[in-house]
């Protein structure tokens, strides 16, 4: 399993911080516990190494649609 995505997360003074590498199920436990949202900027071997909303990603939307049910109308 390959680890090489990485995700903006803000930092202290709303400074963007880069976090990685992740494997995938790094990428899809933090998902699920929502560290990672579908506006977060993912970047990938899916995203070809360009910076994405995690929402343009399916099979990482399709998990966030699964362990956030009560989140989908903001997520759409």
């Amino acid at each position: 399993m390959s680890a090489d995505w990485f995700y903006m997360s803000s930092g202290w003074f709303h400074k963007a911080k880069r976090v990685g590498p992740l494997t995938d199920q790094d990428l899809l436990l933090r998902i699920d516990q929502g560290k990672i949202r579908p506006e977060t900027l993912v970047q990938g071997h899916k995203t070809r190494g360009r910076w994405v909303p995690m929402s343009s990603v399916g099979p990482a939307m399709a998990r966030w649609r699964q362990s956030h049910p009560d989140n989908e109308e903001r997520a759409s």
